[in-house]
């Protein structure tokens, strides 16, 4: 199985909250954040990461069915 991870640029307000919770996952780049990698095995981090976004910017997204994983609906 493979990950997918997606921010909304224009959504993300750049609190860091992700890299902190997930730094293998995500970096704040001039205020706004991004996936390290788009494309990811299974991580419960990056998981924690999207569900504590203030603002939900982050999608986490089951590369093969589009089911997304995160944030829960």
């Amino acid at each position: 199985m493979t990950w997918q991870i997606e921010v909304d640029a224009p959504t993300c307000i750049g609190s860091g909250i992700c890299a902190g919770t997930a730094p293998d996952h995500f970096a704040v780049v001039d205020g706004v954040s991004h996936p390290v990698r788009p494309e990811v095995d299974p991580a419960d981090a990056a998981i924690d990461a999207a569900e504590s976004c203030p603002v939900e910017a982050i999608t986490i997204r089951d590369k093969e069915t589009g089911k997304i994983l995160a944030p829960e609906e």
